[in-house]
């Protein structure tokens, strides 16, 4: 027979804590407390799988389920001394849910389950306390009603606080025996009126309607909407606990509590709760009553310090505690969120578990079990989550500040930013000049944005998702960003956004807050970031287990000096076309697209030389000898030229050309889709001109540089969007003639890699013959996920977030790679690659390259390195260090 139910309590389990995958986390902690002698109330969990059967069979048990329940019921009643449904020595219970993983959306806790008309005298007997019985029972129906029945929570506190008000009554502690059994009159009726059906009084009727709605919660949208956010698979299902009833509100001696083993927001090793004397469960966390400090040390610096501390009111209590949190914390050597309650002088412990924290106290934690010697230095960093380290690597807004939210968008780039709302690029560059923080509002951004957006301290835009170009250029610079903010109104005219009536001008203060995406008005407090001791320690750590290089995408000076402070090895992705954006060069650019002919060409190449070369110098300095790879010109030469008439006759008069040439030029240039246009390795096939000049500024630079550091440069040169090895030859061949030109005129040998960018499913197919030609490989999965599934990066937040509702998408396939497709490409990429060229280096570059979870996959196919902005750089170096060590287990 299928055991469906495993018992707890009495100093013994069925289950233990490596059963979290059937008994949930919950029942799977209980059942190890029980164990290890913890004062746990008994009880017994339902498990898992008998969810999967509910949700399969359209809310059916398995027939054995039942019996096994009633077996149950019958063990925890001789350990209480009590039977479930006995008119005289009523046993109640507890019914919660239990997911594997803690789950916010689930169903809640349902308290005080097998009261009715008639047990409720059995518990005021026994009790000595009618009026504790009359208000168990009250809370009950309401919680039932709620939680099971569907009814509205506020229905029932508006009944209370109408009888308040007919009483003049403040207080529900106010509340006689003989109020709450008139309350509890009016609650059934509710029930009756809503329902058209009493409220239930079989105690077995009560308990199987809780299980199903704990069962039928799995599939509620919250849950559903939770899982996919967390990635949580629907297969797992969750477990029912049902646990014998221990009252914290039995009087003066009774008290229910919440605590951490340490201090979740800071890491410090102190403990960290509250408690309620006379109170149930959610009353702490109702917010009714100001809850009591748990230490005297605690007492002291709360906001309530006249109320004693647990220490000081039930110091027997307390110490006993404080005991069994050490142990437990011991035990799972982990910081712990525990929930107690003391009847009448008694502790009892109803639930532990891994303690939700902030990066920086996960950090602390970590590090500081290290020193203690409770984990090793590998498992502290399996202990941090890579994604958390955003919140260290940026200023925060100061928890304790106010917020006047103004809009909301997608927290697209981490960090916040307070300045000045600037409309244009130009004006943003204006202003920052004079030394003012502004913050960049755009409807959207686009290359050209790419000054301005270096010069703000943030960037809003109204339109766009979590990989649009302003979300992806500003996790780049590592500044912060809110996108997609559809409630704002951007008038350029006016100068003004407007969102939910309220009109900001131009030069008025706003902060953004791109860790969760609002918008605030006026300047907010900020607490700044810190990278040293234990941020520093734990990364060695990662350092020392991992087994990929960590690379920076970066064309700046700034991006790979911050990039190197932190611990980037050196750049994966220099995009060279951000250089020729900058307003010095935008110019000279446009004279080479504009140019009829290939001396026209050269000619505005030749000014464009020394500006490159310059950049490429400052690049190799900065890197000291580590690896530097240089992507060739890839976007269509359209972005780089004009699109409003006004510009267009500002620039035909910049360069020196009629503005009839210009539009006739912009005309020949223009693409129904320049995703798959006229691009990447394409130019530099139709303009060998273009990639000789950047391959003449490498080489000029790598010599230069080396001359200066005296670390020897060998730069890795990328050609983009190759999808036919004779592409590659054509532009190699190219490149190779001008190498050989630099070093006879340079009177010394370069050292160079020429490698590609694999961003089309056919490279990946005959990556084997591209691998003859190429000495390295770098998988753009930006481009790669694009031209696979057939869809715009830019387009697609009009989409993505139904695909996402309906779970065709489980997450953003731009911003986790997508292993099944995606994933199977990259893999046939490598396998072919090294099948042709054993030692050939192999990369990933695209967003993908900061991503944990992709992260995971590079490790597991074998990628030498990753590559990503600067400020994901130290989450990548964890990410790769926690794949290694799965790797190692594996």
């Amino acid at each position: 027979m299928h055991k469906w139910v495993y018992t707890f309590g009495d100093g013994a389990a069925e289950g233990t804590a490596g059963m979290r995958d059937l008994l949930g986390g919950k029942g799977a902690n209980l059942a190890e407390m029980s164990n290890s002698g913890v004062p746990v109330p008994p009880g017994f969990t339902i498990t898992t799988e008998v969810c999967t059967h509910f949700t399969k069979t359209d809310g059916t048990y398995p027939d054995e389920l039942k019996a096994q329940v009633e077996d149950a019921l019958d063990k925890v009643g001789k350990t209480t001394g009590r039977r479930f449904g006995d008119m005289s020595k009523p046993l109640l219970v507890s019914v919660r849910s239990g997911a594997r993983v803690s789950m916010p959306g689930m169903m809640d806790t349902v308290l005080n389950l097998g009261l009715n008309d008639d047990t409720v005298g059995a518990l005021a007997e026994d009790a000595g306390d009618a009026r504790f019985a009359y208000d168990s029972y009250r809370r009950f129906i309401q919680m039932y009603g709620d939680v099971v029945m569907g009814l509205e929570h506020h229905d029932f506190e508006a009944i209370l606080e109408t009888y308040k008000d007919e009483k003049s009554l403040n207080l529900d502690t106010d509340l006689t025996a003989d109020d709450w059994q008139t309350i509890i009159e009016r609650y059934k009726q509710l029930v009756v009126d809503q329902l058209g059906k009493p409220f239930p009084q079989d105690p077995r009727d009560q308990l199987w309607g809780a299980i199903g709605a704990v069962f039928g919660s799995w599939m509620n949208a919250r849950a559903i909407t939770y899982r996919r956010l967390h990635q949580i698979p629907e297969s797992w299902g969750t477990a029912v606990n049902v646990q014998a009833m221990v009252f914290g509100n039995m009087g003066d001696t009774s008290a229910t509590g919440v605590a951490f083993t340490r201090n979740p927001s800071t890491g410090e090793n102190k403990l960290y709760g509250e408690f309620l004397v006379n109170a149930q469960g959610e009353d702490v966390v109702a917010g009714i009553r100001t809850p009591q400090a748990i230490t005297e040390e605690a007492r002291m610096e709360s906001s309530a310090p006249e109320k004693p501390s647990l220490e000081q009111a039930m110091p027997e209590a307390f110490q006993e505690f404080r005991d069994i949190c050490n142990r437990l914390e011991r035990h799972y050597r982990e910081m712990q969120d525990v929930e107690f309650t003391i009847e009448r002088g008694k502790l009892w412990m109803l639930q532990t578990r891994s303690g939700k924290r902030t990066a920086k106290a996960a950090l602390k934690i970590a590090v500081d079990m290290v020193d203690e010697g409770l984990i090793t230095e590998e498992e502290a960093v399996t202990r941090v989550d890579p994604a958390s380290l955003d919140q260290l690597l940026h200023p925060t807004i100061d928890p304790a500040a106010e917020r006047n939210v103004v809009a909301t968008g997608l927290p697209a780039s981490p960090g916040a930013a307070s300045g000045e709302i600037v409309f244009s690029s130009d004006e943003a560059e204006r202003l920052a000049n004079q030394g003012k923080a502004v913050i960049l509002v755009r409807i959207e951004t686009s290359p050209e944005d790419i000054h301005g957006m270096h010069a703000a301290e943030g960037i809003l835009t109204t339109r766009g998702g979590m990989t649009s170009h302003a979300a992806v250029v500003a996790r780049g610079m590592g500044k912060p960003c809110v996108s997609g903010a559809g409630g704002i109104r951007v008038d350029y005219q006016a100068g003004t956004l407007t969102s939910a009536g309220k009109t900001l001008k131009a030069g008025e203060i706003i902060t953004i807050d791109g860790a969760n995406g609002q918008v605030l008005a006026g300047s907010v407090p900020m607490l700044k970031p810190e990278l040293s001791g234990d941020f520093a320690r734990l990364m060695e750590w990662a350092d020392k287990v991992r087994r990929m290089r960590v690379r920076t995408n970066a064309e700046t000076p700034a991006d790979a000096r911050a990039a190197r402070d932190f611990g980037a090895e050196g750049i994966g992705l220099c995009r060279t076309e951000h250089m020729f954006f900058d307003a010095e060069r935008i110019g000279d650019m446009r004279e080479m697209i504009v140019a009829d002919t290939e001396e026209g060409r050269r000619a505005a190449l030749d000014k464009l030389l020394p500006m490159q070369r310059s950049d490429f110098v400052e690049l190799f300095e900065i890197m000291a000898g580590l690896p530097v790879t240089i992507r060739l010109l890839d976007p269509p030469l359209h972005e780089f030229l004009p699109k409003s008439p006004e510009e267009i006759e500002e620039v035909a008069s910049a360069i020196g050309v009629s503005k009839t040439k210009l539009k006739r030029r912009l005309e020949q240039l223009e693409e129904f889709n320049p995703m798959l246009g006229h691009r990447g390795c394409r130019l530099a096939v139709s303009y060998p001109e273009i990639a000789e000049m950047q391959a003449r500024a490498i080489f000029e630079a790598a010599v230069e540089a080396g001359k200066r550091t005296g670390n020897p440069v060998r730069p890795e040169i990328m050609i983009p969007l190759v999808g036919l090895k004779a592409e590659l030859d054509i532009v190699k061949a190219r490149i190779d003639a001008v190498a050989e030109t630099v070093a006879k005129e340079a009177g010394q040998e370069i050292q160079y890699d020429v490698g590609t960018m694999v961003e089309l499913p056919r490279a990946c197919l005959i990556a084997d013959k591209i691998a003859e030609s190429a000495h390295f490989f770098s998988f753009g999965t930006n481009d790669l996920t694009q031209t696979t599934f057939g869809i715009s990066r830019d387009d697609a937040a009009s989409f993505l977030p139904t695909y996402q509702a309906q779970n065709i998408f489980e997450t953003d396939p731009f911003v986790s790679m997508d292993i099944e497709g995606v994933g199977a490409l990259v893999k046939i990429g490598v396998e072919r690659g090294r099948q042709t060229r054993p030692d050939i280096k192999l990369g990933i570059c695209g967003e993908h390259g900061g991503d944990p979870a992709s992260i995971a996959f590079c490790e597991t196919v074998g990628l030498d390195y990753v590559s990503c902005s600067p400020f994901r750089v130290p989450i990548a170096r964890l990410a790769a260090a926690q794949a290694a060590l799965k790797a190692m287990k594996a």
